[in-house]
């Protein structure tokens, strides 16, 4: 083979890796002017979707809009002398319902509550008056008023509704579970009671002010009932 048919094909071989380079460019540019298009076609109406979902989303599962009254009333203001000395924590599961019976599974309306409630306990010093306090004999007698319950309320950050179970023919009654919030306060009042909360609050409050009376020089104060 001679030496200009060498060069010419060694020519024709540059020209068709040039043209396969080319077209292969060519090719790339047009796939991505296609993209382009497509992403400019598709991404409104992908945006549109999107944003109907969210506004089903919302209207499916509403955020509550939590809007207080500016206008604040004090309707009354107390000074307090309470020691508190005891608090306790408790848990009780309440069932409210309504439409029991054979035909309960058509107009039952029922609610499991989980109810979390704070007790808190102690003596009342307001209560303490002068002749309560005595000194014979170089020993301070003290009479103190009676333990009570200061405060028996529910924890709404930790109560919830567990279950709620309605009828076929019937509609949620609308003060069901704020009956089931009301008894569930006064079960726990009555459960912090059962356990002796009372007693407890006043052998705390005679603990405290037995070092307390200590502290002002009175070392052997006696609690008489």
């Amino acid at each position: 083979m001679s030496k200009s048919n060498i060069f010419f094909i060694v020519v024709i071989a540059i020209l068709l890796a040039g043209g396969y380079v080319w077209i292969q460019s060519i090719q790339q540019s047009t796939q991505n002017a296609v993209d382009n298009t497509v992403d400019k076609f598709f991404s409104p109406v992908q945006e549109s979707n999107n944003a109907l979902q969210t506004q089903v989303a919302e209207l499916m599962h509403p955020t509550p809009t939590i809007i207080p009254d500016p206008v604040t009333i004090i309707s009354d203001v107390h000074a307090l002398a309470r020691l508190e000395t005891i608090h306790y924590s408790v848990e009780k599961v309440i069932t409210a319902e309504t439409g029991q019976g054979s035909l309960a599974f058509l107009f039952q309306d029922k609610l499991l509550l989980v109810a979390h409630g704070i007790v808190i306990g102690g003596i009342d010093m307001d209560k303490l008056q002068p002749q309560d306090m005595r000194m014979v004999n170089g020993v301070l007698n003290v009479k103190l008023p009676q333990a009570e319950i200061f405060v028996a309320t529910l924890d709404n950050s930790k109560t919830y509704v567990y279950a709620r179970d309605t009828g076929v023919l019937t509609k949620q009654t609308k003060d069901l579970e704020t009956l089931a919030r009301q008894s569930a306060e006064e079960e726990i009042r009555k459960a912090a009671l059962e356990d002796g909360i009372l007693n407890l609050a006043q052998q705390n409050a005679e603990a405290y002010l037995s070092k307390f009376f200590g502290a002002l020089g009175y070392p052997n104060a006696v609690f008489i009932k």
